[in-house]
């Protein structure tokens, strides 16, 4: 399937929460039961005991607590859909590993080959980008959540949710 192009629609409950002042039809979309959002086990994803793995953890953890229950409330994330938040974390803690990494040994590394550019700022690069996808997708940059709560207009609802 290919992807449609234009401007991304609104998710459901956004368009009721910020209104529908011109009254054009909006698709309900997929309806998944309110379940909660389950926080996984990290070391499933980060599996090793070495300092950086425990850090990413420590990390992942953090964020869910943190960006979870926003999006429970503001854009009606249920559990079936949490592998984009899992994701999420995972990407932060990683872009997180890299940066350590990249301070530690700088841009530049010297191998057998002479110097070169330190793998790590090809792999942020990446990561980076993977990241503002999800920022995108999740509604958690400022111009995202501007599109979902349709331009910042106050509806009295949920004062602050995306504060």
């Amino acid at each position: 399937m290919l992807a449609v192009p234009g401007t991304k629609p609104k998710p459901y409950l956004s368009v009721v929460r910020a209104g529908n002042p011109g009254k054009r039809p909006v698709k309900e979309g997929a309806k998944f039961a309110p379940t909660a959002l389950v926080e996984p086990r990290w070391t499933d994803y980060f599996p090793s005991q070495r300092r950086a793995e425990a850090r990413a953890r420590k990390t992942c953890s953090a964020l869910w607590k943190r960006t979870a229950p926003v999006l429970e409330r503001s854009a009606g994330l249920v559990e079936a859909q949490q592998e984009v938040l899992i994701d999420y974390c995972i990407t932060w803690a990683r872009i997180q590993m890299g940066e350590r990494e990249l301070s530690m040994q700088g841009p530049i590394v010297t191998t057998e080959r002479g110097q070169v550019k330190n793998g790590w700022v090809t792999i942020l690069n990446q990561y980076r980008a993977h990241f503002r996808s999800l920022i995108g997708e999740l509604g958690l940059s400022p111009s995202a959540a501007t599109r979902l709560d349709g331009g910042g207009g106050d509806d009295g609802d949920e004062e602050g949710v995306l504060d």
